[in-house]
């Protein structure tokens, strides 16, 4: 049996960040091959993880990533279980790792398939070994729920938090400025880039309500139609991002300051963890 010295243990102990017992006897199963013994903590800790596949993952942080040379963007869920996890900085790091993949890489639009990809932090690991070795560190049981990638010039934020993301799709403008919009995207929360966009179902449904109110209020029909005109701008201000109040400067509209930077937003997604 070959001889575990106290530097080999370290070692492991060191690139894998589990105990040094665990460690020493991974080494001594593996007959002292380093990456042998690697593999033999991983398939432990996955084993481990098949037995607490059921438990809630509620928690979690949302990652982006941008790159305006290569033209993409994407923005991934990943959840855990709990809020002091979320916080971590190996958690933060590995969300936008998992984000930076999915823009970089076309075919990644499954949680399986991002998974096989090589780890952006993580040279020689895929982005399952870096999971399954921080389910060893902590012992949380992780997901990886929605996945979204855009081609063109993106533009990502995602709140000091963790659990509120956007990413936004646009032409022309300046990073700056789009980085803005998808803060204002999270903070607003607008569900269409223009009017245009709106169900026309629900634009529809929101006229004849108001018009149903206005008749129970006694108003005469000639008037009726300029008044719902006036009242559908609360409607498009409360759904539509280019009909708010721009939330850096409540003196404009987003639609001023799309046209002030000379930039067109394209569409985008506002992302609230686990929902």
């Amino acid at each position: 049996m070959a001889e575990i010295t106290a530097g080999a243990v370290k070692a492991l102990r060191e690139r894998t960040g589990l105990p040094m017992m665990e460690c020493k006897a991974a080494l001594l199963e593996a007959g002292g091959n380093e990456e042998e013994a690697v593999r033999t903590l991983r398939e432990k800790g996955k084993k481990t993880q098949e037995t607490r596949l059921g438990r809630e993952t509620s928690a979690g942080r949302i990652g982006v990533y941008t790159d305006a040379d290569k033209k993409v963007g994407a923005m991934v869920e990943f959840l855990c279980e709990s809020a002091p996890v979320a916080t971590s900085p190996e958690t933060k790091q590995f969300a936008t790792d998992l984000a930076k993949a999915a823009a970089l890489h076309a075919g990644a639009t499954s949680a399986e398939a991002l998974l096989k990809l090589p780890a952006p932090s993580k040279p020689g690991q895929t982005l399952g070994e870096q999971k399954d070795d921080m389910f060893n560190r902590i012992r949380e049981v992780f997901n990886i729920g929605r996945i979204v990638r855009f081609d063109g010039l993106c533009a990502g934020y995602v709140h000091a938090t963790g659990d509120l993301g956007s990413l936004v799709l646009y032409e022309g403008g300046d990073a700056a400025t789009a980085r803005d919009i998808a803060m204002h995207v999270v903070a607003a929360n607008p569900e269409s880039a223009s009017k245009e966009d709106l169900d026309p179902a629900a634009v529809a449904q929101e006229r004849e309500i108001l018009t149903e109110q206005a008749r129970k209020e006694g108003k005469p029909d000639n008037i009726i139609a300029k008044m719902i005109e006036g009242r559908m701008k609360n409607f498009y201000a409360a759904k539509v991002l280019t009909e708010q109040q721009f939330v850096k400067d409540n003196t404009k509209s987003v639609a001023e300051v799309l046209k002030g930077a000379k930039m067109k937003v394209v569409k985008f997604v506002n992302w609230k963890l686990g929902k």
